[in-house]
């Protein structure tokens, strides 16, 4: 469920247990969860047929200021995982994906969330690209080699570096 008031967007996420046992429990985004309690996050990862990652740059104002990412974000109050996954990418970049063409690849439980990440095999034409205002400044394909230099450069969000090892596998990619 989210709630517009102008500019301030206020989101509610549900709670699950480390289980994944969705609790009679919602949180306020920017709230502190309980400890024991868990919310979804997810890391949407689109690969085009040449092989190529599509990422985006973070809005200078958001935590890791400028670094390139795939799309990712929360599930919100009432939706699944997957819904969650399509909306997150209609909502950042503007492009709607074929479900058809996405999987859950790895779940990962951590401090306070339950990590999903989806991996798509879609060819996306960026230059129809919406970028959502205030989180993402820039988009663009990039081989496996670019990513590589720009993890050298520290050009890339620290937190997403975990799911290229899940990606490498799918894909046979060397470092």
């Amino acid at each position: 469920m989210i709630d517009n008031f102008g500019d301030n967007t206020m989101e509610y996420w549900d709670l699950y247990t480390r289980d994944r046992i969705k609790l009679n429990k919602v949180l306020l985004r920017g709230d502190e969860i309980p400890e024991g309690e868990y919310h979804i996050v997810l890391n949407i990862w689109i690969i085009n047929d040449k092989n190529e990652i599509l990422i985006t740059q973070r809005h200078e104002d958001k935590t890791f200021p400028l670094k390139w990412e795939c799309t990712g974000g929360s599930i919100i109050a009432g939706e699944d995982s997957f819904t969650g996954a399509m909306r997150e990418v209609e909502e950042e970049i503007g492009i709607k994906l074929n479900p058809e063409n996405g999987k859950l690849i790895e779940t990962i439980v951590r401090k306070d969330d339950i990590k999903d990440i989806y991996l798509f095999t879609e060819n996306v034409d960026i230059s129809k690209a919406i970028l959502q205002e205030n989180e993402v400044i820039d988009i663009k394909w990039v081989t496996i080699e670019e990513f590589n230099q720009m993890t050298d450069r520290d050009e890339i969000a620290e937190p997403i570096l975990y799911d290229m090892g899940k990606l490498r596998e799918i894909y046979r990619w060397s470092d």
